[in-house]
């Protein structure tokens, strides 16, 4: 074989094993579990809500954590978001029920994932329902999922 030949045999190789490693990057290793995994956080902050227990609503958030409310007011990190759930679940969200329904899952990297979930909290049972679409940026360190960022956005419906 020339030197060119073999110089082109190289390249191709070389180009798919590039290849190879951007399918590896936009797809984690066992996604059905990664998504499970992801799955279980979104349901850990709806049962937190649901028991109106701040620290459990909390738990699943990183330490440092930016978490935006549909007000447009901002909470650093789990502590500051376990304070402001603490307090508006022994007052105006006392009675509260809300309900997620996970809509999408994006891995930007094996671990770094995208979820948007749509909640609709009931303030009151039997009450009016309030829709919200959330946007989750999770992340992956040392084996374990958690929120980095949580962004509240209020669904407009007819009539409002």
């Amino acid at each position: 074989m020339s030197q060119s030949s073999n110089l082109l045999v190289l390249f191709v190789m070389a180009l798919m094993l590039l290849g190879a490693q951007m399918i590896n990057a936009q797809t984690p290793p066992n996604s059905s579990a990664a998504e499970a995994a992801l799955r279980q956080i979104v349901q850990q902050v709806q049962d937190g809500w649901n028991a109106h227990d701040g620290k459990a609503f909390a738990a699943p958030f990183a330490s440092d954590a930016d978490y935006v409310v549909v007000t447009g007011a901002r909470a650093k990190g789990r502590e500051e978001i376990e304070r402001g759930h603490t307090a508006i679940f022994s007052t105006f969200y006392k009675d509260s029920h809300n309900v997620a329904t996970v809509k999408s899952i994006r891995f930007l990297r094996p671990d770094v994932a995208v979820v948007h979930v749509e909640w609709n909290l009931e303030v009151r049972p039997g009450g009016e329902k309030y829709p919200a679409m959330n946007t989750m940026v999770l992340t992956k360190e040392g084996g374990k999922w958690s929120i980095a960022v949580f962004q509240n956005t209020p669904i407009q419906t007819q009539g409002r």
